[in-house]
């Protein structure tokens, strides 16, 4: 079992505080949405009751989990997940946000956030996420934050809507610090 540490993290308009179970009512209504759920690697929640038990496996032995919220407001409108890889200078990220904060650059400045963390307190060496190749958005989201195609996996994941190949992403600390300069 990895030591986890999950720090509050302020940006300009948001708070970023460790993702709890309790936040199952706010997430709730978006992720029973099929449309928001339809890159995600498993279907629609069908329950607050599920949903807090989900948000209790989000933040698990090799994963930590960061609550997206407003600076005047504690509410939960997404979050951060980091996986722990490669004997711990290597992770991956995961978002999600609730559709009524889409559009709203949120994502961008909560995922910031965390990479910056990630590289500057932790000394990462490498950051790198796994979407869908038709998740248009969440690829957009990668790329404005300086993130580099590395490849494609073919048949990579079983999901609600079939069979479906994952793109990755990557990013090294050197150059997150370099964009940052």
């Amino acid at each position: 079992m990895i030591e986890k540490h999950i720090p509050v993290i302020e940006t300009e308009r948001l708070r970023l505080r460790p993702l709890v179970p309790d936040d199952a009512e706010a997430v709730y209504p978006s992720l029973s949405d099929h449309e928001v759920m339809r890159w995600w690697s498993r279907p629609p929640l069908e329950s607050i009751e599920e949903t807090r038990e989900y948000l209790g496996r989000v933040d698990d032995d090799e994963w930590r989990a960061w609550a997206i919220t407003r600076n005047d407001d504690d509410h939960a409108i997404g979050w951060v997940s980091v996986g722990e890889k490669r004997q711990g200078d290597v992770c991956e990220i995961g978002y999600f946000l609730i559709r009524e904060a889409w559009g709203s650059g949120r994502a961008r400045e909560a995922v910031a956030g965390v990479i910056d963390y990630l590289f500057n307190e932790e000394n990462k060496r490498r950051v790198f996420a796994d979407t869908d190749p038709d998740n248009a958005a969440s690829i957009a989201l990668l790329e404005r934050l300086g993130f580099q195609h590395e490849g494609k996996l073919r048949g990579e994941w079983e999901t609600h809507i079939g069979v479906r190949d994952s793109m990755i992403y990557g990013m090294l600390r050197e150059e997150w610090i370099r964009e940052q300069a």
